[in-house]
């Protein structure tokens, strides 16, 4: 059983979540967690994005409760969106610095970086799914799209990888290995699956195991990907959030 001590995918209501910063790092402490990240939606998500209005607010009351709380730390996150297919992510450069962790994933419900990126990443992902045309092709793109994301920006988490878009595991994988960047496994979407798990465990990945809590609740709640990394059989060591690597390589 692994032993997880920190919850770097969550969110609030600043962007498609249920609770406050405060509502979450309380059921971190509850669960013993030594850290929580608040990463919330990217800036270009349609409906739920967090507003870049925001940043400084989130800031204060997150810099408040580490110095009230003394038992976990409390890191501002993000979780960017793939926006382009040369791999932008929604965060104008201005703002890289504003965040403790960036997790970047890929979702349809994304102000594109151009017609052209809409086109490509949006339109014709969504169209592959009801009528399969040049699968392969387009796998290939994506995952082209994410790798050039991680070699452009410090992007420390891909999140549920192959959950919503048709990924090339094994090249992802290994860039992810190049760059140290973790890929996640997923509680909430069942993403990493088993299969691609194995396939990153050869190449050198690093994973991190994520509730991807939408209400407080379901913070450090990982059931379902400690049974998809155990099925895998992923050393502890290889995951940025356990208590094996942590203390291993203490931040």
């Amino acid at each position: 059983m692994y032993r997880i001590a920190a919850d770097y995918h969550t969110h609030t209501r600043y962007s498609h979540g249920k609770g406050s910063i405060l509502d979450n790092v309380e059921e971190a402490r509850r669960k013993g967690l030594k850290k929580i990240a608040i990463s919330d939606h990217g800036f270009h998500h349609i409906g739920f994005g967090m507003s870049q209005s925001d940043i400084g607010r989130m800031r204060e009351e997150i810099l408040s409760l580490n110095r009230r709380f003394h038992d976990i730390e409390i890191l501002m996150g993000i979780e960017a969106n793939l926006i382009g297919m040369d791999g932008e992510i929604d965060i104008p450069e201005k703002y890289l610095s504003a965040f403790d962790i960036i997790l970047m994933g890929f979702h349809m419900a994304v102000k594109p970086y151009t017609m052209g990126d809409g086109w490509k990443l949006l339109v014709r992902n969504g169209l592959d799914k009801l009528i399969p045309f040049h699968s392969e092709e387009l796998k290939q793109a994506n995952t082209d799209a994410m790798v050039k994301a991680m070699e452009r920006y410090p992007i420390r988490i891909i999140t549920h990888p192959g959950a919503k878009i048709a990924i090339d595991s094994r090249k992802l994988a290994k860039a992810a290995a190049k760059e140290g960047t973790a890929l996640e496994i997923n509680a909430s979407h069942g993403f990493m699956t088993v299969e691609y798990v194995k396939i990153a465990l050869e190449e050198g990945a690093s994973f991190v195991i994520s509730s991807d809590a939408h209400v407080p609740e379901k913070v450090g709640v990982f059931d379902r990907a400690i049974e998809i990394a155990e099925a895998a059989g992923v050393p502890p060591q290889r995951i940025i959030n356990s208590q094996e690597y942590m203390q291993q390589y203490p931040v």
